[in-house]
């Protein structure tokens, strides 16, 4: 279970800290997948490795995370199947982290969220990033959910089924 800094309601700056309740258990599988990768350093530690990051340095420049969290979120990572720690490609003495293929899985998370903070998350004009497609570099087309028998749908199209086995 992590601890998690609260900012007490007064104005010193003493913290509280307060036990992050565990979604492992949890029903919903959004819950869950949220338990194992929800805070945002591990997505932007999996957008980097997607992006072919490997090493503890280059995560560290990529993202400049202070190297006791990266540590710890790399550790978390291997120890839930994400990536693999693995000897370095040219045989140097450093490790390098490696998407497993439940890792590669993600992939198309990363994508909806650069999609969605694309469009919502820019004023108009204002530069940023796309995902392009390595091969021709033009954009990805825009993720969207269809149904078995090949329908658009729309958010109140889809419903939660309960006490289904996975």
């Amino acid at each position: 279970m992590q601890l998690k800094a609260a900012r007490p309601p007064t104005e010193s700056k003493e913290y509280v800290y307060v036990k992050r309740k565990s979604l492992q258990g949890n029903a919903c599988p959004v819950a869950r997948t949220l338990d194992l990768i929800g805070d945002w350093w591990s997505l932007l530690i999996i957008r980097d490795a997607l992006d072919g990051i490997r090493r503890f340095n280059d995560f560290q420049k990529s993202l400049d995370i202070a190297k006791n969290m990266l540590s710890a979120r790399l550790k978390g990572l291997v120890e839930q199947g994400i990536l693999q720690a693995m000897p370095a490609a040219d045989g140097g003495a450093y490790k390098e982290y490696v998407l497993t293929e439940r890792g590669k899985a993600l992939q198309t998370v990363i994508v909806a969220l650069s999609q969605w903070g694309g469009e919502f998350m820019y004023a108009p004009g204002e530069p940023g990033s796309v995902m392009v497609d390595a091969k021709d570099r033009q954009p990805i087309r825009k993720l969207a959910l269809t149904s078995a028998d090949g329908r658009l749908l729309a958010p109140d199209d889809v419903a939660t089924r309960l006490g289904v086995e996975h």
